[in-house]
Parts: C-alpha cells; structure tokens; sequence
C-alpha cells in the first residue's frame, strides 16, 4: 500500500501536508518570532540583489591547500561552517558566511556571535545563543535565522520560506545564492570525499586531528560531528543544477581534484 502511494500523483501532496502537520507547532515562531521577522526583512533586501554577477561557494576540504585563494579577494563569496579558520591565511573575510548542522552551531555559537559579517543559520540553533547577546532585532552580529528543515526535498529559489537542507550546507547555500540572483556560482573546496567512513548521519567525536577537512583543528579531538550523508547530498545537487538550468544561470565545480560529479568541471585559475 506505502508504495503503491508513493508511485502516485498524490504522494507528494500527502507527503507535504503530513509534515506541515506534523511541523505545525514549530510554524508560529519560524514566522512571528522577532528574529525571524528580521530575518525575512533582510532577506527580502536581498532578492536578487546580485543579479546577473557571479559568486563563490567555498567548501571546507582539504583542496583549500592547493587553491589559491588569494584570486578571490574582491570576489563575493560564501564560507560555510568553520571556514573563518582560514581567514587569517586567506587575508580576507568571505562576503556571507552560512552554518546549519546543530552540531557546529552548538560548539562554536561564541566564535558565530562575535564574526562580523552577515551570516546565515538554521532556525533550529536559535536555542544556542542567550537571548541577552541580541536583545532586539538591531543588534549587531545578530544572525540571520533561516528556516531549514530535513523533509521534502525541493529547491527553494526564495529562501524566505521553508528550505530544504539536502544533506550539506553547501546546498543551502546554493539556494542562497540563487534568492541573491547570481547568476553564475562557482564551488571550490567541495571535496565531496572523506576519509572518515561509516554510516551517514551517524554522530562521532574525533580522536585526533581532522583529516577531512582543510586544518586538522577544523573537527579536531573531541569535536562532535556527523558522518556525511553524500547520497542525499547528490540528490540536493541535481536539484540545483537543474533549477540553475532551467532559470539560465549555471554552477561549475572548480574544485581541485574534488570527486564530485554532478556539474561541470571547470579550471579556478582560468576563471581570473
């Protein structure tokens, strides 16, 4: 029976409303919450603000060694999770700045609280910062709070609604990118390959120095972190390629030596 509805055109309608259903309480706050009416309002400043320009999505993986980043200083470009790391050696801060995983949020809420650059986190987190930080909706640093959820996969072209995270951060970014209007995105630092293996989702707490990432102190010892779940993420990709495609603009993965397949190769040192 659970298949045979899933093979029909009612499926998706069912699917939907069970979940709006089962968020309901949720929905309330996700929308009249002062933080969040903050946050539609600067999202809303930010409908297509960089339209027709070209952006950066920068990943966190070990090829950042091999990229010179230095190319990007002047560009508009996304960090994601604990890139700030890298700023010192970059020389730059990224233009926006998104985190989503609770789990990195939740052990790096002081480090997010104190960056000064427009930064973009899931709803879920607001439960990290004492209210005291952002006492009303002009405070400084106060994040911008988007409300991701794990259900229903789809791709969000105006991210004042419900956003689906599709796995990655990277993916919400590229959602991101899309509300902003660029229309060409380049993603550098997708590895889209860990050495860490096991069952995705699953929660670990690292032993010693990172070896997934660009500095071995990204998740180092005792850092709780999930195991990706890449499957979905390439799923979320083909999303994104795809609404990308049909609106006339374009991502290009100009990862070096990333092993992800879902969009076009292209070469970072011949796009400066």
């Amino acid at each position: 029976m659970k298949q045979s509805l899933k093979a029909s055109s009612l499926w998706p309608f069912i699917r939907d409303t069970y979940i709006g259903l089962r968020d309901l309480p949720q929905l309330p706050a996700a929308y009249l919450h002062p933080w969040r009416r903050e946050a539609k309002r600067r999202l809303a400043a930010l409908k297509d603000l960089h339209k027709g320009k070209r952006a950066f999505i920068i990943g966190n993986g070990p090829s950042l060694k091999q990229t010179d980043l230095g190319k990007l200083k002047g560009e508009i470009t996304f960090g994601m999770n604990r890139i700030y790391l890298m700023f010192p050696e970059m020389g730059f801060k990224t233009t926006y700045l998104s985190v989503v995983n609770d789990l990195v949020i939740e052990q790096t809420a002081s480090d997010l609280a104190a960056l000064e650059l427009p930064k973009f986190l899931c709803w879920r987190s607001r439960r990290f910062f004492n209210p005291d930080q952002f006492p009303n909706s002009k405070s400084p640093n106060l994040p911008t709070f988007i409300y991701t959820t794990y259900d229903s996969p789809r791709f969000s072209s105006d991210v004042r609604g419900r956003v689906w995270e599709g796995a990655t951060v990277t993916y919400v970014t590229m959602q991101l990118a899309f509300h902003m209007g660029f229309s060409e995105v380049y993603i550098i630092g997708v590895d889209h390959n860990y050495e860490t293996k096991g069952k995705p989702n699953t929660t670990i707490t690292s032993t010693g120095d990172d070896p997934n990432h660009f500095s071995g102190q990204y998740f180092g010892k005792g850092f709780r972190w999930q195991l990706p779940d890449l499957e979905t993420s390439e799923m979320a990709y083909r999303l994104a390629r795809q609404t990308y495609e049909k609106a006339g603009r374009r991502i290009a993965d100009a990862t070096v030596g990333g092993k992800l397949t879902i969009f076009e190769k292209v070469d970072y040192n011949a796009l400066f």
